[in-house]
Order: C-alpha cells, then structure tokens, then sequence
C-alpha cells in the first residue's frame, strides 16, 4: 500500500466516523479521499473503480448539498427508509449496471478483475446514492 493510498484510507475512515455522527463535513473531506483513490485505481489499471471515483467525486458533492441545502427552510435532509419497491428497482439497477460495465470493461480494456470490479462498481454507485439521500439501508449495501 502506497503513502497515497494509506492517506486516503485514513480520509475514508475519518469521512465514516463523520457520516455516523451526521455531520455534514464528511463530504468535503470524502471528496478528496475519492479524488485520490481516483489516482491510485488508475495506477493499478482498475478501470471500473477509477471511474466509481469521479461519479464518487460529483456524488460527494451531491451528498454535500443534500445533508446542507436540501428540504424545508434548508436544514438538509432527515434520516429515512426505503420501500421495498424502492429497494428492489435500485439493486435491478446496480445489478445491470454492473453486468453491462463489466462485459464493456472484459471486451475493450485490460482491467485486471473486470467483471468484479464492475459489481462493486454498480453496487457501490446505489450505496452511496442512498447515503447522500440519508437512507438507512445504506449500511447493510457498504
């Protein structure tokens, strides 16, 4: 593990314990992990993941906005749950997402893990959707 990556680790850590506690500057400072774990990924010719990074990245953003801006009198968003439609039709999504990511990466790049690293891809991409949306199922899909 590089010097690079174990700061990045330790941003991640430190943007989990802040997502936990509910404060909104787990954003910002998950927006630089993200930023460099986009370097790392590329390094390592794990092209899925790299491109997980830069949707990540306009994500935190989102995140940020969300838990800051959104909702009445913009006092950001409150803890919610998911329906069970909601649940089901969001996993279909990751689920084909994933599939046609990784027969995209199999056929035209030389992705070390392809089909892998795209169902962590697409599942991770529904994860952190539903954790800038303050969605309690976030965590069992972490």
């Amino acid at each position: 593990m590089s010097g690079l990556e174990l700061f990045a680790a330790a941003l991640g850590v430190i943007a989990v314990w802040l997502t936990v506690k509910q404060n909104p500057w787990c954003w910002p400072i998950g927006l630089v992990m993200v930023l460099l774990y986009t370097w790392v990924f590329f390094d390592v010719k794990l092209y899925s993941d790299m491109l997980l990074q830069v949707i990540y990245a306009a994500l935190q953003l989102y995140g940020w906005w969300q838990w800051t801006r959104a909702g009445e009198v913009k006092q950001g968003r409150q803890v919610t749950r998911l329906g069970v439609p909601a649940i089901i039709a969001s996993l279909a999504v990751g689920a084909v997402g994933s599939l046609l990511l990784g027969a995209a990466m199999a056929h035209w790049t030389d992705a070390a893990q392809p089909w892998l690293d795209a169902a962590l891809t697409g599942f991770s991409l529904v994860a952190q959707m539903w954790m800038a949306q303050k969605r309690v199922q976030c965590w069992p899909l972490w």
